[in-house]
């Protein structure tokens, strides 16, 4: 029942043996109930397809501000010029059509003694149980100087949609010989490979329009995921064009200026001419308003039904929840959600949900026609997912067939899930 880990079954699977151990616990159901989901992203959309999906009975409610959601994964080629935001974007009638209630307010407050959402116009929704998927929200407090404000100087483009259209324009109006700093936080923080993407895809794209230009990576961590890939693909796309200062360096921010464009680290002082700060990262608003994450900012759960251990009734899942070894991820996310939804559909009915195995696939492009991935395997152990054996990743020393390969394999990850999720 444990298949072992592929590019194909992560591309298309994505929640394998989660999927094949839920499937006869959800047929069985003879209960419904009310269910509703907070965020409508990878996680909380797949999430509230699965419930509907498992039990047309069930009383599913999406609660989304936003009427159309604008997807991270790719929109780094759309900093670089290479993609249009358009293509980013998917809105959510499809689940409408498929019976979910979908509520275009953002949620307020959560009463866990009442089992109720209350959303922006005052409005509240009953619930039997509640999903939290609301993503990731900046800890400003641990990096001074930096607020929204800052962010319209100093963008981070970690929230796709006007931010990445901002640093795109920036780079834009940069002139020939300038500098563009990414400043990276310590993890945990969503999608740990993407700033490393950035900083090939932004080369690729100063290559090709301002050739004297350079990328500085100023890097809270020494060590990050799949750095011999990445490091390689740097020095044989892009020479000395970009260049890292690790922790041990002194790369780590602890301040930034926005009104001189000024990036503090532990050793010395930047003044780049585009300055992209990615601040350190915690659950959404709505998870710590719902009492569900702790003194990290992010949400213990149990890995077997993603229940908050702090809040009954209340399951967590995607960037918010703590995830152990799982990474914070799309792909991650939409296989939590499928795994949430078998887990509630199991609770309802009075079953003990069955432990998931999830799988999933993390894709890297640093130019056009050059990709990379990272495919794993994910169980419960103890209090959290632990990875297990059954992982691949792509060679270091790959020929650039396999690299076009891959770079056209993660354009077709990207239009399944978003098929599979919004469509």
């Amino acid at each position: 029942m444990n298949a072992p880990v592929t590019r194909r079954n992560a591309i298309l699977g994505i929640s394998v043996a989660a999927t094949s151990l839920a499937a006869p616990s959800i047929l069985r159901a003879q209960s419904a109930g009310r269910v509703v989901v907070v965020g409508g992203g990878f996680g909380g959309a797949a999430c509230a397809r699965a419930l509907k999906r498992a039990d047309a009975r069930l009383r599913v409610t999406l609660i989304e501000p936003n009427k159309t959601f604008i997807a991270c994964p790719f929109s780094n080629e759309v900093i670089a010029g290479l993609r249009e935001i358009e293509a980013q974007q998917f809105g959510y009638d499809k689940l409408a059509g498929a019976g979910i209630t979908v509520v275009a307010q953002a949620a307020t407050a959560v009463d866990g003694q009442k089992s109720s959402v209350t959303t922006g116009d005052g409005t509240a929704y009953g619930y039997d149980r509640l999903v939290l998927s609301p993503g990731i929200d900046f800890h400003l407090d641990a990096l001074p100087g930096y607020d929204e404000a800052a962010s319209e100087t100093m963008p981070h483009a970690w929230k796709a949609g006007a931010q990445t259209l901002l640093l795109r324009r920036q780079l834009e109006a940069m002139a020939d010989g300038g500098t563009v700093a990414i400043a990276i936080p310590a993890n945990p923080s969503r999608c740990p490979p993407a700033p490393y993407e950035r900083a090939g895809l932004i080369a690729h794209y100063l290559k090709t329009k301002k050739p004297r230009s350079k990328v500085l990576i100023l890097d809270a961590k020494d060590t990050f995921s799949q750095q011999r890939l990445f490091e390689k693909a740097w020095k044989e796309l892009y020479g000395d064009m970009i260049e890292r200062v690790a922790l041990s360096q002194g790369g780590r921010v602890t301040s930034v200026d926005p009104a001189t464009r000024t990036i503090v680290t532990e050793f010395g002082n930047y003044t780049p001419d585009v300055a992209n700060v990615i601040p350190p990262q915690r659950a959404g608003h709505i998870a710590g308003i719902a009492g569900a994450a702790d003194a990290t900012g992010w949400c213990p759960i149990d890995p077997v039904t993603f229940e908050s251990k702090l809040v009954p009734n209340i399951h967590v899942i995607g960037d918010a929840c703590l995830g152990g070894g799982i990474p914070k991820s799309a792909s991650a996310a939409s296989a939590q959600g499928k795994a949430c939804a078998a887990a509630i559909v199991s609770l309802l009915a009075g079953r003990t949900p069955e432990a998931p195995r999830l799988t999933g696939i993390c894709y890297s492009t640093v130019a056009p026609g050059y990709g990379f991935s990272l495919a794993g395997s994910y169980q419960p152990r103890g209090d959290i997912f632990a990875e297990v054996e059954g992982g691949a990743t792509s060679p270091v020393d790959a020929p650039r067939e396999l690299r076009a390969r891959e770079a056209a394999e993660a354009e077709r990850w990207f239009q399944t899930i978003t098929a599979e999720t919004f469509g």
